[in-house]
This record gives structure tokens, sequence and C-alpha cells, in this order.
């Protein structure tokens, strides 16, 4: 597995497409209740916005799509709500697995999943199975995650490896990340009209491009995901470089 550097190590390179899209996909719950429907309808129909999302980015030629799906924070929601985003998740992953081999796309789902029963893990395992000799987009379903709890585990999983050593670096610490196996994000989306980063990927977002709208997730769709793009495209990607510098490097190139 190739790891990543950080982008506080080195300067990734950077392209036209963003080569790795995270999403925070709120405001489903929001959008049923403007609607005067019961929350899961929002969220069944966010369910929807991802598999638009999903296909937009594949023909787009963004190679990572990481989708916020249920933070650990989560469970201090109401009872039958958890329920039934479990219910949703296993439902999806019944459905859409087939489809998304099909297309050669390759599904990772990173968390504590011990939390979850025995059928969901299950269905986890088979479906990252399945996928994982897909070379096209890779979807990441971050479920009972939490950035904290990725650093942390992380840190303990080096640790261990290396008991005695104190004189650790970013380097170590990065092949442990849930996600080492893909570039940190390009873009960020959060969608739902709030502006926080809400505990996802905190390591990971460092040097990402933030970009918020209003939209609630369920409306979310191929012209907002370029709307998106299309402001990180405007973007000057420094990295803790001067505009000079980057003018310097274009000239050099």
């Amino acid at each position: 597995m190739t790891t990543h550097l950080s982008s506080t190590a080195a300067v990734p390179l950077v392209s036209v497409t963003p080569r790795h899209i995270a999403i925070i996909m709120d405001g489903n719950g929001r959008w049923a209740t403007k609607r005067f429907l019961p929350r899961v309808t929002g969220h069944v129909k966010g369910v929807e916005a991802v598999r638009r999302t999903v296909e937009a980015c594949a023909r787009g030629g963004v190679e990572y799509l990481t989708l916020f799906a249920f933070s650990s924070e989560n469970w201090r929601r109401p009872a039958d709500e958890v329920s039934l985003l479990m219910r949703l998740f296993v439902t999806a992953l019944d459905r859409e697995v087939a489809k998304m081999h099909a297309n050669g796309i390759r599904l990772k789902v990173v968390g504590d999943l011990s939390r979850f029963d025995d059928k969901l893990r299950g269905m986890i395992n088979s479906a990252e199975r399945r996928t994982a000799g897909n070379t096209g987009l890779t979807v990441t379903i971050c479920a009972n995650y939490g950035g904290r709890w990725d650093i942390m585990q992380a840190m303990n999983q080096l640790v261990a490896e290396q008991p005695g050593r104190t004189d650790f670096n970013e380097d170590d610490l990065v092949p442990f990340l849930s996600m080492a196996y893909a570039p940190e994000p390009d873009l960020f989306i959060r969608t739902g009209g709030e502006e926080r980063v809400s505990n996802f990927l905190l390591w990971q977002l460092a040097y990402s491009e933030m970009y918020f709208t209003d939209s609630y997730w369920p409306d979310f769709d191929a012209a907002a995901l370029q709307l998106a793009i299309t402001s990180y495209q405007q973007r000057e990607r420094r990295f803790g470089r001067t505009s000079e510098q980057l003018v310097e490097q274009k000239k050099a190139s």
C-alpha cells in the first residue's frame, strides 16, 4: 500500500481537478423538517445524493471521494434515528455495492467499527473485499469516525510497534492513520450551512481548500459539485509559500 506524505512535511502535487474530495453531508433532517416530513425521509433522500455524487466524481476524474456518514458523536442522537441510520447503511450496502463493483469503484469504510453489529461488520468486510482490486474512484465512508479517534488510534499503533521510542515525527505516524492509502483531501465540502469541520479528518484537512454551501445534502447534485470544484480551481494553493514563488515555479516548468 502506498503511503502518502503529510502536506506539512512535503508539498503535494496540485491538479486542476481535485484528486481527493471530502464531504460532510449535512442537512438531511432539516431538509425533511422544512417540508413537514419525517427526518427519515431526509436520510433516504440523502442516499440518493450520495449516488449522484459518486457518479459525478467517477465521470469527472476525481480519484478519491470521502463521505462523513456517521460521526462518533452521532450516537448522541435519539435512539430511533440512530437505528434508522444503521438500517439505511445496511440497505445501501446491499443495493449499491454490486453497481460500484461493476463500475470499477473501490469501497472503503473507516472508523471504529466495533460498535456495529456482526451483520453490518460482515457486510462491510464483504464489500471491501469484493471491490479491493478495482482501480477507479475510491469511495471511503467514514462511519463511527472521529478525527481525534483517528489520531489516537494511529499513535497507539505506532507506540505498540516501536516500544520505548520517543522521538516520533509526522512521517512515522502517517502510515497508521485510517486513510493512509489516500492523499490528503484537496477540497473539503460541507453542505447545510454550517461552517466547521466537526471532528472530521482533523489531521488530513491541514491544507485542504474549504467550501461551504447552504444547500442541504439531499439537494446536492452534479451541478452543485461543479460549483465547488470551480471555486477550488480559483484558489491559489501555496502550502506556506508565497505567490511569487508559485510564479517562478511555473516559469521553471
